[in-house]
C-alpha cells in the first residue's frame, strides 16, 4: 500500500504556515503578531523585528516596543510606518514605541478580509502541489497494481480535501474577527 504519512506531514506544514500568517493579519485588536513580518534595518542590515526588540499588548487598542537597543529607535519606528499594509503610526518617547491601533472601518475591514483571501488561495495551491507530487510518485511506483494506484490517488485526493477545509475552516474563523466589530 501507498504510504500518505509524508504527504500528510507536509500538509499540516502549509496549514501551520498559513495559521502563522493569518496571526499576522490585522483584526483591530493588538496582538504582537502583527508586527512580526516587519523588518528593521539596523547595523547596516536588515533584521526581523523581534531581534531587536520586544513587543507586547498593552491593551486591545497599543502595541509597545521596546528596542534592546535604544539607539535603534528611529529604524523602528520608520519600518513600523512604512509598512503601508499595517497602516499604523508610531510614536516613540525615547526609550519605547507606543503604536496605537486604530479601529477599522468597514471599508478598510473588506480590504483585510480580501488580502487574507490571497494567503488562502497561496495555501491551497500549496497543498495542491503536494497533492501533484504524490500524484506523480503513485505514477512511477512500479510495485503497485493499477487499483492499488487509483485508491492511493483517492485517498491523497480525501487528505488534500481534509486539509483544504482546515484552511477554510481558519480563514472563515479569521474573516469572522475581522467582520466583528
Amino acid at each position: 500500500m501507498f504510504d500518505t504519512k509524508e504527504d500528510r506531514k507536509k500538509m499540516e506544514g502549509v496549514v501551520e504556515r498559513f495559521k502563522e500568517e493569518m496571526k499576522k493579519v490585522r483584526t483591530g485588536r493588538a496582538h504582537p503578531d502583527m508586527l512580526s513580518g516587519i523588518k528593521v534595518e539596523v547595523y547596516g542590515q536588515f533584521m526581523p523585528l523581534n531581534q531587536v526588540s520586544n513587543v507586547t499588548a498593552a491593551d486591545a487598542t497599543l502595541l509597545v516596543v521596546t528596542p534592546f537597543d535604544p539607539s535603534t529607535i528611529q529604524a523602528i519606528a520608520s519600518a513600523i510606518r512604512a509598512d503601508q499594509a499595517l497602516g499604523l503610526n508610531p510614536a516613540d518617547d525615547g526609550r519605547v514605541i507606543r503604536v496605537p491601533i486604530p479601529a477599522l472601518t468597514e471599508e478598510r475591514r473588506k480590504e483585510i478580509v480580501k488580502t487574507a483571501s490571497a494567503k488562502v488561495e497561496e495555501a491551497k495551491v500549496a497543498l495542491r502541489n503536494v497533492r501533484e507530487d504524490a500524484r506523480k510518485a503513485i505514477k512511477v511506483a512500479e510495485e503497485m497494481s493499477e487499483d492499488i494506484k487509483k485508491r492511493a490517488e483517492k485517498e491523497i485526493d480525501e487528505i488534500t480535501k481534509e486539509f483544504s477545509d482546515k484552511v477554510e475552516a481558519e480563514f472563515k474563523t479569521k474573516s469572522d474577527e475581522i467582520m466583528k466589530i
